[in-house]
């Protein structure tokens, strides 16, 4: 679905935007510029994976960061570039939304339900420890 939402894009001339980004935009859209640890939990990601995230959207020229309140931190906002197309991205958001809930509504097992499912399995046992059970299995991999 990504590959898709960026084909979207691609075909539109938004270039270097990749899906994964747009929540984050909009966040800053419409909230003005946030710290990454403000940003991270308005969209229930860690500091981290966030940190990282922010730094290859500055790189792309999607987001920059300035001083915030003192001189200690720091405020990721918009970049003109973003606020450019800003209004674009809420429309592909939307329509991705709507896409989903029709393509949800064409099958018996809901995505949603199904991503819940995953994430409990794997609270059971990791994706990792199953990885690893399967190559401690694979004379390959010793």
């Amino acid at each position: 679905m990504d590959a898709d939402i960026a084909r979207i894009y691609s075909e539109e001339r938004i270039e270097g935007l990749r899906p994964s980004y747009v929540m984050e935009l909009l966040r800053l859209h419409a909230h003005g510029p946030m710290t990454i640890t403000e940003l991270a939990e308005s969209v229930d990601r860690t500091h981290s994976a966030l940190s990282q995230k922010v730094a290859a959207m500055r790189a792309a020229g999607w987001v920059r960061t300035v001083v915030g309140e003192d001189a200690r931190s720091k405020k990721v906002t918009l970049t003109d570039k973003a606020r450019g197309v800003i209004g674009r991205l809420a429309a592909e958001w939307r329509a991705t939304e709507a896409a989903l809930a029709e393509l949800e509504a064409e099958i018996p097992y809901p995505l949603s339900r199904a991503v819940s499912d995953v994430e409990r399995a794997l609270e059971r046992r990791s994706f990792h420890d199953r990885i690893a059970e399967k190559l401690a299995q694979d004379p390959a991999w010793r």
